[in-house]
């Protein structure tokens, strides 16, 4: 029989007493997964629920009162307008450039200036009508909230919600509605559209008529 040291002794008593590297992997996983922490105080710590979006005018269904089918040419000749304004004052640093080194009269360069001065001023009145320009009237199945779909400057599509208590019915506007363009007007003058009766198609007359009035009864 071999003897064993005391301190041999208690090495063996001591390895034979632990639990082995099957609880040893156990404790390190709950270590590593818990963070040395109770797993219980992990079940049901998920992700806090997410919050529902308040109702709002996005939420609503709306139904098409009115429609100006040109609407589409209109956003494409913005587009256009926009691209010949940048591509005309681009034009100006070069021209600047040719008259410094005497390669362009003088004349010739007020003429690109004049121009570019021109189309600017284009661009800033025809992007201030089309901006306003109606393409496609909503109404909530309240009848409450009126959605303008109309331009942005780049001719793209934009919405803007209004309170149908703040629009000025067209029965109190001075605009004729035989004229080519008539006005939505707000009592609280935030902003102004241009809608025509003339070449646009309204889809639902009682529903237009709530917001905007009786037509045969316009001036």
């Amino acid at each position: 029989m071999v003897s064993l040291s005391p301190f041999q002794a208690a090495f063996l008593r001591a390895v034979a007493l632990s639990p082995g590297p099957a609880a040893w992997g156990r404790r390190l996983h709950r270590l590593c997964c818990c963070g040395g922490q109770d797993p219980r105080r992990w079940v049901g710590s998920g992700p806090p629920p997410s919050r529902e979006k308040p109702p709002g005018p996005e939420t609503e269904k709306f139904q098409m009162v009115y429609r100006f089918d040109a609407i589409k040419a209109f956003g494409y000749l913005s587009r256009l307008k926009v691209a010949q304004t940048a591509l005309t004052v681009a034009a100006l640093p070069p021209g600047l450039y040719c008259y410094s080194q005497d390669l362009m009269p003088f004349s010739s360069l007020c003429l690109a200036g004049g121009v570019a001065g021109f189309a600017l001023a284009m661009l800033c009145w025809m992007s201030h009508f089309f901006r306003r320009l109606v393409g496609i009237l909503y109404v909530n199945e309240a009848g409450t909230v009126l959605r303008v779909a109309h331009l942005t400057f780049w001719g793209r599509r934009q919405d803007t919600y209004c309170p149908v208590a703040d629009v000025i019915p067209m029965t109190e506007s001075p605009d004729w509605p035989q004229e080519l363009f008539v006005r939505i007007q707000q009592y609280s003058g935030k902003q102004t559209f241009y809608l025509t009766l003339r070449y646009g198609r309204v889809l639902d007359q009682e529903r237009f008529t709530q917001v905007f009035g009786m037509l045969r009864t316009l001036k």
